[in-house]
């Protein structure tokens, strides 16, 4: 299958830059919200970052108004039905995500691959959301924030996944100028089974009182060669995401390395969700990481 049209459910952080990307790759999209003005802050942030690659020189006027035709918004399902690919990517709910999928097995056609971006739920869970003719075009398609810029995309596979899915997927993946990897399905899949303990462990750190969250945050980033530091990733991510994340992978595994700190679970209780709400363990102006905050 060559994926030409691309259905994006939810358009927030990850729904927004997947349809991005998507449309700059020359697929059109539409991008489906639950109301009009979640609706208009998705497309409003794509126009944005066109925008301001404009400004910057990267891209011509031309390119973006190819873009811009390329691109489109939708608060109705039906409105997907000729997609070949409809990514989901709406809060981490299971319930959400299967009344979702209830609503596109009834409109899309049998040859339509539905895929999820969740970063922590299995796939083969949003099966009984569907007709078992379908279940060979159910997959995972997991991006990573900020899309545009994270050149990964995780394709995890289900039992019932068919192979001309997997296929079709990598095709699309390569079209986006990603790379992708096979995940296994399971809670966490590759990077966050790895990446979500060492985040957790680094917020245990900071309520132990181990050093700062700067000295925490520069210590990894300058010790280990990352490009941030954990603390302040985590601000990125979002600690509510942070904390729903490790919840869902603690009932999975029943780990430690997976449970919550307490710390988190204040932070997250307390508003302070990070970059999103403008303090996490860090003060934010907009997209700008500020001093670090009393914890």
């Amino acid at each position: 299958m060559d994926i030409q049209r691309v259905g994006i459910i939810g358009c927030g952080l990850m729904g927004s830059g997947i349809a991005q990307c998507a449309a700059e790759a020359g697929c059109r999209v539409v991008v489906k919200e639950a109301d009009e003005a979640l609706l208009t802050k998705g497309l409003k942030r794509i126009h944005g970052a066109w925008d301001r690659s404009v400004a910057k020189g990267k891209v011509t006027e031309e390119q973006r108004g190819g873009w811009l035709k390329n691109l489109s918004g939708t608060l109705a399902f039906p409105d997907l039905a000729d997609c070949d690919l409809v990514v989901e990517a709406i809060p981490e709910r299971l319930d959400l995500k299967l009344q979702a999928f209830t609503e596109l097995d009834q409109v899309l056609g049998p040859a339509a691959i539905l895929c999820t971006n969740t970063s922590s739920l299995s796939v083969a869970q949003l099966s009984p959301a569907l007709a078992p003719h379908r279940l060979p075009r159910l997959a995972g398609l997991h991006f990573f924030n900020p899309v545009p810029m994270m050149p990964l995309v995780e394709i995890i596979r289900t039992l019932a996944t068919a192979e001309d899915t997997l296929t079709a997927l990598r095709t699309f993946v390569q079209k986006l100028g990603k790379t992708a990897v096979m995940a296994p399905d399971a809670p966490g899949f590759i990077v966050n089974r790895l990446l979500v303990p060492y985040l957790l462990d680094a917020i245990r750190c900071a309520e132990q009182r181990l050093a700062t969250v700067e000295d925490i945050d520069i210590g990894m980033k300058l010790g280990c060669g990352h490009p941030m530091g954990p603390l302040y990733l985590s601000d990125f991510i979002g600690l509510d995401t942070m904390l729903n994340v490790a919840e869902v992978m603690f009932d999975a595994y029943g780990e430690p390395r997976f449970k919550a700190p307490s710390l988190l679970r204040q932070l997250v209780a307390a508003g302070r969700l990070g970059r999103k709400s403008g303090s996490g363990f860090y003060r934010w102006e907009g997209e700008k990481r500020m001093e670090a905050l009393p914890i």
